[in-house]
């Protein structure tokens, strides 16, 4: 099996690559958010590879990092009818982190913007991995405790009515859970809501 590519970039398609390994050029599919991140033909890359074999063929897939791949994988292992074409999708519209985070702050609407992800997908997706998701959430590590909190209505009141009136404001929950969490560094367990969105636009404006 193969689980990395280190060579040149010889091709980059719509939905895949072509990588030259030593005069072999592997041909493998990628989220289009790996593809954009590409170095220019003729550049060395490595991509990190989930193999598929079956009868009728061998398929590769390639992603930017290993914890890219892994979300390949537990989105097809975990979720009912998620197969390596949604996968693609949901990995093409959203980063680990920003996956990790939808899912955490149960933000169906923002797992669905993938093409061919339905609001039924998008829940499943939610539902399937919010266990999962924290253990895979990359630079979202420091942060994801309190938006599952968030998501699942568990979260102090002071803290939920911070990032409800950050969010009345135009931004993203996501992004005012963010601003919220670093007030509370500052501010402590105990600040109240008026507090926290004080600091909560302090940090934003930075």
């Amino acid at each position: 099996m193969i689980g990395k590519l280190k060579g040149i970039v010889d091709e980059i398609g719509e939905d895949h690559c072509v990588i030259d390994v030593q005069g072999v050029g592997y041909v493998a599919y990628c989220p289009v958010r790996t593809l954009a991140a590409l170095p220019s033909p003729g550049e060395a890359t490595t991509l990190f590879i989930e193999t598929y074999v079956r009868e009728d063929m061998i398929r590769l897939y390639g992603f930017g990092s290993a914890l890219e791949r892994e979300w390949f994988r537990l989105l097809q292992n975990n979720v009912q009818g998620v197969g390596a074409k949604v996968a693609l999708a949901v990995l093409s519209t959203l980063s680990p982190p920003e996956l990790a985070n939808a899912i955490a702050l149960r933000d169906f609407a923002m797992v669905a913007r993938a093409p061919g992800v339905g609001r039924k997908v998008a829940e499943r997706i939610v539902t399937e991995l919010k266990s999962k998701a924290p253990a895979f959430a990359g630079e979202a590590s420091e942060t994801i405790g309190l938006k599952q909190e968030l998501g699942e209505g568990a979260a102090p009141a002071p803290v939920a009515d911070a990032v409800s009136a950050l969010a009345n404001l135009g931004y993203s929950r996501d992004i005012a859970a963010n601003a919220i969490a670093a007030a509370l560094k500052s501010a402590g367990e105990d600040a109240d809501s008026a507090k926290l969105i004080r600091l909560g636009l302090k940090e934003l404006a930075r």
